[in-house]
């Protein structure tokens, strides 16, 4: 099997790797090699049938250099303190790399949500923010949604913190819905940011986007955001897989009426004038830009063989193992790393809290404005690290970040 992505020790490799082209002092290494802190807890909830069940709960807070920790919160039945500790690390580069004043966190409860009613799920929401309260806080450590959890969650972790300060406090959150201090433009931020990073890349790299073929892995927030924005630069998306199933049409996908059909049918499998296609030809079809907007660890040694795009832009988390990304490399693929490609997420985030902090909310048009500014720059610095040594665009993405979290260090006097 490939090695996952979403363990701490392929992280870690990642940044030796950076560090190594980038001459970074051995201190700044030692100091982002373990998390701050990892706290496990128990959270007892009270099931609808009256008895008592346990469920287990991270919090890892990876580095706090350059400001309060941020992460999402999972609700997963593989949840683990590895996997929660590889995705904190994730966190702090991906602000970092995008020049955010967050340090990195991730939280997850060990559980399958399907197998819960809304109110186990909201006891359990509410046991888990009480649970982690001591080492939370709008200036300390600020959680978002995740896998499984969503704007309801946020809901709920923001009553129930409220309840335990004896005083409303939005920005204990970000992801929330609007009426409780959520953002405009949040939904789409991701999907918005992977296509500013693509229009960018094009510019770089001498790609003509109208016309380009595009084949996205995933139709949920994230894919379908990506493939709408797309279309809108002229894009043709050929094809688009989500669990159940895939569509392919050499001629073109109109993504906004596909999105519809999808809605209605909860698949995008049978929607007219197109051809079925499995997810593993669609990793493999020939297009310009392949972009897995899923889950991890799509693409492996397994299967890089036979990746037959130019680029492939990372919208998902860790769709790459790393011995497919050397076999991409070697294949002439031009990646672009997740740490990156789908900092737009976070970016909106960062807004969200600017506007709790300060109790003043910004219309959609000036988010967009502001996640563009941040997309674009985040782009070119690591182009820039690109040019200028001989490595891929994700060991460039990790030596921007890193280059930060040293300075940040420098600056604090945690190294001299």
């Amino acid at each position: 099997m490939s090695q996952p992505y979403h363990h701490y020790e392929v992280v870690s490799q990642l940044v030796e790797k950076a560090a190594a082209a980038m001459h970074l002092d051995p201190q700044v290494k030692e100091l982002l090699r373990e998390p701050v802190r990892t706290l496990t807890v128990s959270v007892p909830v009270k099931m609808d049938n009256g008895t008592v069940k346990v469920f287990q709960g991270f919090r890892c807070q990876h580095n706090d250099v350059l400001g309060p920790f941020k992460g999402g919160i999972r609700f997963h039945p593989e949840a683990d303190e590895d996997e929660v500790k590889a995705l904190a690390a994730l966190m702090t580069y991906k602000c970092s790399v995008v020049g955010l004043p967050f340090g990195g966190a991730k939280g997850g409860v060990l559980c399958d949500p399907s197998e819960l009613s809304t109110a186990e799920l909201e006891r359990l929401s509410r046991g888990f923010i009480r649970a982690i309260a001591p080492i939370i806080g709008p200036d300390r450590d600020i959680p978002a949604p995740d896998i499984n959890t969503n704007a309801k969650t946020m809901g709920w972790f923001v009553d129930e913190y409220a309840q335990i300060q004896g005083a409303y406090r939005p920005g204990i959150v970000t992801g929330k819905p609007l009426a409780l201090g959520g953002s405009k433009g949040r939904t789409e931020a991701t999907g918005r940011g992977v296509m500013y990073v693509v229009r960018e890349a094009a510019r770089a790299f001498g790609l003509d986007l109208e016309g380009a073929t595009v084949a996205i892995q995933g139709f949920g927030n994230v894919g379908s955001y990506t493939a709408k924005n797309l279309h809108d630069l002229g894009c043709k998306i050929i094809a688009i897989a989500d669990i159940f199933g895939g569509v392919y049409n050499p001629d073109g996908i109109d993504p906004y009426p596909l999105k519809e059909y999808e809605q209605e049918t909860r698949s995008v499998k049978g929607f007219s004038d197109t051809n079925p296609i499995s997810n593993e030809e669609l990793l493999a079809l020939e297009c310009d830009i392949l972009i897995p907007a899923a889950l991890g660890n799509q693409i492996t040694k397994e299967n890089a063989a036979n990746v037959r795009s130019k680029w492939v832009v990372e919208a998902a988390n860790g769709p790459t193992t790393p011995e497919a990304d050397v076999i991409l490399s070697q294949k002439g693929i031009f990646v672009v790393p997740d740490i990156l490609a789908n900092a737009g997420g976070v970016t909106a985030s960062y807004f969200e809290w600017v506007q709790n902090n300060y109790n003043y909310y910004w219309p959609e048009e000036e988010i967009d404005n502001r996640l563009e500014q941040v997309m674009t720059q985040a782009f070119w610095e690591v182009y820039g690290a690109y040019k200028e040594k001989d490595i891929t665009l994700r060991i460039a993405a990790y030596i921007v970040a890193l280059g930060r979290l040293e300075e940040a260090m420098r600056a604090r006097g945690w190294v001299v």
